[in-house]
């Protein structure tokens, strides 16, 4: 395990002043430029807003990962100098941001910014070693090896799933940067001093980013005065992706288990919103105003209150990520099935499956509460019969 000297100390803190110093100028230029959110529908702002505010984030990750860490780091891992190690990264991460600050001046159409994402985790894949090439089936499985094409296509397909369910959070200020910060501060936790074979490069990595991040978000938390923008949502997303694939592609079922609950608050929110879209018949792409942070503003909460909301479900994730490591097999396997009851519950009770799709509280209502559950055995006779006549 590698020791964490002042000089490391010191190129973190340079990447938070970096960021620090570099929004406001950011925010002219994007005023500048034409990067601004106006006033819609589907927007919460009242008033035009500044956006690709990720670029303040991407040029403070930029200079301390390719300049700065450099300069201290004089040891080799695996025969790879980091600055080798992370120029690949931050190759695919900047056409990231070139896609990224376009949709934000000329909001491009779905299928162009999607070539963009598509085309740098391709760049991750081809020279990068942040592969998706193996699966542990956790809790007693088999080691599962894939072979080329099948690992292109995992690679991709979990990096561009990411990057667009961290973008598909950013609804309101601070949220996709406080977010990002609980995750990834629980990834380098983890890199550090959980997996099998510790990358003391991808901590680095992993530091780095949370302290450019940093810099940006006193700017960003509510009332914000710069957004992250596609530029910044789909930076941060894009990062988080490929600094994730080291834990799935680990030999041991916690390490795949781990990034993937860790990442709970986008993964959940985005895989609510396929399967409610696909239950009404609409589009998987359609937008609407039923993820996560929204039904809490229906509900009632304030802007900062909801915020501070998914703020504690990020957390309660990354907690049970951490206990994971440190549990028993069994120990493991109850603690998911019981995070898995208390989410649903949390979803049904905001409606976010959509008015009236609580199955958990049906399923429970039949249990415990003898009238409704002759109503619905009654109610399936009925249906029943309906069905034999028009067999017949």
């Amino acid at each position: 395990m590698f020791p964490f000297t002042i000089e490391f100390v010191l190129v973190l803190i340079a990447a938070f002043l970096i960021s620090l110093i570099a929004t406001p100028f950011v925010r002219f230029l994007a005023f500048r430029v034409g990067a601004v959110d106006n006033p819609n529908a589907r927007r919460i702002n009242k008033v035009p807003m500044p956006s690709s505010g990720g670029l303040a984030i991407f040029l403070s990750f930029l200079i301390a990962s390719l300049l700065l860490m450099p300069l201290v780091i004089k040891t080799e891992i695996w025969g790879v100098s980091y600055f080798d190690y992370i120029l690949p990264v931050v190759a695919g991460a900047s056409l990231i941001i070139v896609t990224g600050l376009f949709d934000d001046i000329y909001e491009l159409n779905p299928k162009t910014k999607m070539t963009g994402i598509v085309l740098a985790a391709i760049m991750i894949w081809a020279f990068t070693d942040f592969r998706f090439n193996s699966f542990k089936i956790p809790f007693g499985g088999p080691l599962l090896e894939f072979g080329p094409v099948l690992t292109f296509i995992l690679t991709v397909l979990w990096i561009v799933s990411i990057t667009n369910a961290i973008n598909l959070i950013d609804g309101l200020d601070g949220l996709v940067s406080g977010v990002a910060i609980i995750s990834l501060l629980t990834m380098s936790v983890v890199s550090y001093f959980f997996l099998p074979e510790t990358d003391f490069f991808l901590t680095l990595t992993i530091l780095v980013l949370i302290m450019a991040i940093a810099g940006f978000f006193p700017y960003n938390y509510h009332p914000a005065i710069i957004y992250l923008g596609d530029t910044g949502a789909l930076f941060i997303g894009f990062m988080i992706g490929v600094l994730s694939l080291q834990g799935l592609k680990n030999s041991t079922a916690v390490a795949v288990v781990t990034p993937v609950i860790i990442l709970g608050v986008p993964i959940m929110d985005t895989a609510v919103a396929i399967i409610r879209r696909k239950l009404s018949g609409r589009p998987i792409s359609e937008a609407d105003k039923m993820h996560l942070h929204h039904r809490l503003l229906a509900m009632g909460f304030t802007h900062r209150g909801a915020v501070l909301v998914v703020y504690g479900i990020a957390l309660l994730f990354s907690l049970i990520s951490l206990l994971l490591n440190v549990s028993s097999r069994w120990g493991g396997v109850l603690l998911l099935i019981g995070a898995a009851f208390a989410l649903e519950i949390f979803i049904e009770g905001l409606e976010i499956w959509g008015p009236g799709r609580t199955p958990l509280f049906n399923i429970l209502a039949f249990i415990g509460n003898s009238d409704y559950r002759q109503a619905s055995i009654k109610g399936w006779q009925e249906k029943w019969q309906k069905v034999k006549k028009r067999r017949k």
